[in-house]
């Protein structure tokens, strides 16, 4: 199994760093506060640097992916998450501590786009989906461990250890992608076929590689001149602007918000420090649970039913969420009320949109411009992260958080709208026959094939 499980798994810790580092922001924020005198804004501003430099960091690996490799930009993110948990663990000035933050958000950016790419090239079509959900696993993981973490040093007020503590998984995971191979379909678009055949028949029968082999070697034939210019033509767009919306609704729903600042929202609702970053370690663990029975059931029951219910579910709830905090105090049963919707809301959102972003534009674009094109969906994840996480305390002054979360609402509506009309099932299909032949709710066209003189 490991030669199937071994490199998705070493490649997922690059989502397990991507959860640690932005979830543990919401207990160390409690801490960062006094520590250099931090206001609302400021905040904002350190979280929020994280993000900005998510957006620099998919804006750079989106071309040097194709060029270089999967493998290589992954051993280069895994090298900057270190460096960057370093320097926020021993930052001494509030500058200091949003440059290592922006250099973790390099990192979390890249692997973001490579991550899903890598794994979904070297998994077979049959178990693809649940390799490639590794990664949101992997984050949910991150997520939990950081608010673990973050409980632990509530008492110290530790926040260094919080935030130097992500050093660990990114040597262990820039240990391991050292003996792992590259994916074989961009060895392919390289023209190295002897090594993409061997990587391969360590997970296909010798039958199942060579059918794999041509089907990419005919699309390739297609592909190999398609460039940004070419994402944005008839025959593309599609797919683009369903990987866009996608990534817009998982943010517009205001998930981040929540992951950036539960502590905070609970603290201003009357819990304690420990016992609200306690509540948040529930939320992380349901967060978790739920993303490991949607990874269980995402090639069962398909992409489509899990994306549409979980942004039904997550709309509802946050209505409900909006309208508790109408209420005059959150005090007693309210408060219990209050992490219960938590709760309901990160379940849903884990069951559909958290899975969703990742697997859908690992899917449903071009072999050869694969990281280019799945680059729109990063970017705008990582964009609406940002101007989210720089307004949320700000938003909440300005409209209230009942004026937040129907806010919210609104925009999972019109993502939900979208998504019925536009998202295709792409389960039990090969990446190349989803790009070929990708038809109902926005079909994917294959470009014309040259004429032959």
């Amino acid at each position: 199994m490991w030669p199937i499980l071994g490199p998705s798994l070493v490649a997922a810790i690059g989502g397990f760093l991507f959860g640690y580092d932005t979830g543990v922001i919401s207990a160390a924020l409690l801490y960062l506060g006094p520590a250099f005198h931090l206001s609302d804004p400021l905040k904002q501003v350190v979280v929020a640097s994280l993000l900005l430099g998510a957006i620099a960091g998919v804006l750079v690996a989106g071309p040097l992916v194709d060029r270089f490799g999967r493998r290589r930009m992954l051993m280069v993110a895994a090298a900057v998450f270190a460096a960057g948990a370093l320097t926020a663990g021993f930052a001494t000035h509030v500058s200091v501590l949003i440059a290592a933050r922006f250099v973790l958000g390099v990192a979390i950016g890249t692997a973001s786009l490579v991550v899903p790419t890598y794994i979904a090239e070297m998994a077979p079509r049959a178990i693809r989906g649940r390799l490639v959900s590794l990664q949101q696993l992997m984050i949910t993981v991150g997520i939990f461990i950081s608010y673990l973490v973050g409980y632990a040093f509530a008492p110290s007020g530790g926040w260094r250890w919080m935030l130097g503590l992500a050093v660990v998984p990114a040597v262990v995971m820039l240990a391991g992608l050292v003996g792992l191979s590259e994916s074989p379909r961009w060895l392919l678009t390289r023209g190295r076929e002897a090594e993409a055949r061997a990587v391969m028949l360590r997970t296909r029968s010798p039958r199942e590689a060579e059918e794999e082999i041509a089907e990419i070697r005919r699309m390739t034939e297609v592909e190999r001149r398609l460039t940004f210019r070419d994402l944005l033509t008839p025959q593309l767009r599609p797919a683009i602007l369903l990987g866009v919306a996608i990534a817009a609704t998982n943010q517009l729903v205001g998930v981040n918000a929540i992951i950036y600042y539960t502590p905070t929202l609970l603290t201003r609702s009357g819990f304690g420090p420990a016992a609200a970053i306690l509540s948040t370690v529930g939320i992380g663990l349901v967060n978790m649970i739920v993303t490991i029975m949607a990874l269980l059931l995402v090639d069962r029951i398909g992409r489509r039913p899990l994306l549409l219910i979980g942004t039904v579910v997550l709309v509802l709830d946050l209505i409900f969420l909006g309208a508790l905090y109408l209420l005059p105090a959150q005090a007693g049963a309210v408060r219990w009320f209050l992490v219960g919707a938590l709760c309901v809301y990160i379940a849903a959102f884990a069951a559909s949109l958290g899975l969703g972003i990742w697997l859908i534009n690992s899917e449903i674009f071009p072999t050869e411009v694969r990281g280019k094109a799945a680059g729109f969906g990063t970017v705008t994840h990582w964009g609406l992260d940002f101007l989210i996480s720089l307004t949320v305390l700000t938003t909440i002054s300005m409209l209230t958080a009942t004026g937040l979360f129907w806010m919210y609402a609104v925009f999972g509506i019109l993502g939900f709208i979208y998504l019925y009309r536009r998202l295709p099932e792409t389960k039990g299909r090969s990446l190349e026959d989803i790009e070929g032949t990708l038809r109902a709710r926005g079909e994917v066209r294959r470009p014309p094939r040259p004429r032959v003189a």
